[in-house]
């Protein structure tokens, strides 16, 4: 298994490099920072153990510079309850704080080579997927995915439209895969996750001195995402004083860092998604209109999960599989009740809502078989279609 450290404290990347010299199962190599990573990583990789507070670009920029293609365990003497959240959003699978036994880190390690072997065993068998992004097919989301295939032969603006928890985010992914930027970073960002005082920092970066805390310059998400696709997800949470830099931005193709009086051109295509009224947050004036032509050259509406119920099933079983995995189970299937109720559940929460009562299902389920009471969609208000 062929391991990357990036550590910038140099007696913790010598200590891990050593201690690890103990485990000939592993070829570990150091790097002292993520750029000095980022130009020796390759395919031949299966693991990245990284510090997250390191100067420059951090750990999180890091792994979100990754877009997804390395596993990644972090490590940090400073945690908090922010950058834990960011890592699980990332789909970082183990957070470990340091100190820490380096037994410790050889079970992350441990852990991280079992799920990859068994979703790589999963993967060659799995079939009826438009795409490695979707679980399952439908008349509605072939319809859909056929706009989609066309848009993303383009650089054009997109917004994505559909309610809450519909999978936007993969529709947007999608997009990326299928573009001409494939190659570069995928970089998501939600406006309603960001505190407002720091969105501006965030998409566009700061030079070290432009406000207190700034001790270091730090690169926004846009020039991450140079040469890529930026996704702004709940762009309707957008602070209205900031939406004229981000039109700014888009026309000129260029941005300027905090406290920088130098502007960088950048290349990047942008894709939005809301589930709100745009229109009418326009006319009550809270979003800028000719940003919101700017943003809707392609507008695409995501159909309900009730409206994609050949779905439901194909997701509901990948997601066990999944979870199955993760917790370490044995194998579990639904049975034919519990495939019913699955099949008839309105899902208001659409699909983030399938996969939270799958994964609660198979936690509190006793033995291999998962039934309609280990769904709990009684508590949701089960109904019928």
């Amino acid at each position: 298994m062929k391991i990357a450290i990036v550590e910038d404290d140099i007696n913790m990347r010598k200590s891990l490099e050593i201690a690890m010299g103990d485990y000939p199962q592993y070829e570990v190599h150091t790097f002292k920072s993520p750029k000095d990573a980022l130009k020796k990583l390759d395919e031949t990789f299966d693991l990245i153990i990284s510090d997250i507070n390191m100067p420059g670009m951090d750990g999180i920029e890091f792994a979100k510079t990754l877009n997804g293609e390395y596993e990644i365990i972090f490590i940090t003497g400073n945690a908090t309850l922010t950058r834990a959240i960011e890592s699980i959003q990332l789909g970082v699978k183990d957070f470990l704080l340091k100190p820490f036994e380096i037994e410790t880190l050889v079970a992350a390690i441990e852990r991280s080579a079992t799920v990859q072997k068994k979703v790589t065993q999963g993967s060659s068998s799995s079939a009826f997927t438009p795409s490695k992004s979707f679980s399952g097919s439908s008349p509605a989301l072939e319809k859909l995915l056929s706009y989609v295939d066309k848009a993303a032969r383009t650089d054009a603006s997109i917004m994505l439209l559909g309610e809450s928890g519909v999978g936007k985010e993969v529709f947007a992914s999608y997009v990326h895969e299928k573009s001409s930027r494939f190659d570069k970073p995928f970089i998501a960002i939600n406006m309603a996750a960001i505190p407002e005082n720091l969105i501006e920092s965030e998409l566009f970066g700061f030079e070290k001195g432009s406000f207190t805390d700034a001790t270091e310059s730090k690169m926004g998400q846009f020039e991450l995402a140079h040469g890529g696709t930026l996704f702004l997800d709940e762009i309707a949470e957008m602070p209205y004083p900031l939406q004229a830099k981000l039109l700014r931005a888009l026309q000129e193709r260029e941005i300027r860092r905090l406290g920088s009086p130098k502007s960088i051109k950048i290349d990047v295509r942008i894709i939005t998604a809301t589930n709100a009224n745009l229109q009418s947050n326009i006319q009550e004036g809270k979003f800028r209109e000719d940003l919101y032509y700017r943003l809707n050259t392609i507008p695409l509406s995501i159909p309900p999960l009730r409206e994609r119920r050949e779905e439901i099933l194909p997701i509901a079983n990948a997601v066990l599989e999944q979870n199955c995995i993760q917790y370490n189970f044995t194998t579990k299937h639904f049975d034919d009740e519990a495939k019913a109720a699955l099949q008839l559940y309105q899902w208001p929460g659409n699909i983030r809502e399938l996969i939270s009562v799958v994964e609660r299902a198979a936690i509190l389920s006793d033995g291999s078989s998962i039934g309609v009471e280990d769904l709990f969609l009684e508590a949701r208000g089960f109904g019928r279609v």
